[in-house]
């Protein structure tokens, strides 16, 4: 029987420590979750790794947006990366794309080099190229450990053909992990290939604040969905992820 690994991608102190604690075996540390992530603080990894025993990916992002940085976003991101790195990062995550739309080789290669042999993941910066058989290549080329994608769809789901794809193509040269949306039947389906390594899933949910005499006409968040809501991890939800991939 071979294990499947669980990453997370968490944004909050509580959602780490709740996901590590129902079995999540890797943490890709995160902020800004409606950015679909950014680089969180250095305080939230020194203090998650006093308290917690499995690796954590720190995400390297300086905005959302899009992918395309100037020089001196490149030069603040190589900063995060020595600062994270000092505080006992595992490994980062990031991608780097030109202005046309391809991957970014010589600014991804300064961070790789930045990480002193820390592995990199490419991350869903990979769904927006063009041409992705293509840069798989190039990413290998360049030293990444693994590359986060759903496919180029909104969804693992519907992104299924590429990824399975993806999986053929680079074999044992780098990771696909899968993410985006991930079912436990997307699971059971790229399985099937012999070659599934890795998965991404964040199990997440809001939940309500514990602040009291809230004032119910303030509004400080642009979705008005989370107003008064924290962002954090559903055990359940890692519970019946960590029991499946044990039972495949």
């Amino acid at each position: 029987m071979k294990n499947i690994l669980l990453e997370s991608p968490v944004y909050t102190l509580e959602a780490a420590l709740l996901a590590v604690e129902n079995g999540v075996d890797r943490l890709e540390l995160c902020a800004d979750f409606g950015e679909g992530g950014t680089t969180p603080s250095l305080g939230l990894l020194k203090v998650l790794k006093s308290k917690v025993n499995v690796p954590i990916f720190v995400m390297i992002r300086p905005r959302g947006g899009d992918f395309v940085y100037s020089e001196l976003e490149i030069t603040v991101m190589k900063e995060d990366v020595k600062s994270f790195l000092s505080q006992g990062a595992d490994g980062f995550v990031f991608g780097i794309l030109n202005k046309s739309g391809k991957v970014n080789q010589a600014a991804c290669l300064q961070l790789i080099q930045a990480a002193e042999g820390k592995p990199c993941t490419f991350h869903r910066a990979f769904d927006v190229l063009e041409d992705k058989k293509c840069a798989l290549e190039e990413i290998i080329q360049l030293g990444f450990s693994r590359i986060l994608t759903s496919g180029g769809e909104n969804s693992v789901m519907e992104g299924m053909p590429l990824i399975l794809d993806l999986l053929m193509q680079a074999r044992d040269r780098v990771v696909i992990l899968p993410g985006g949306g991930l079912m436990l039947q997307d699971i059971a389906d790229l399985n099937m290939t012999g070659l599934l390594k890795e998965i991404h899933a964040s199990c997440k949910q809001f939940r309500p604040s514990a602040m009291e005499g809230v004032n119910d006409h303030l509004r400080l968040s642009q979705m008005e969905e989370t107003e008064g809501m924290v962002l954090t991890v559903a055990p359940q939800l890692v519970e019946e992820l960590v029991v499946y991939l044990k039972k495949l």
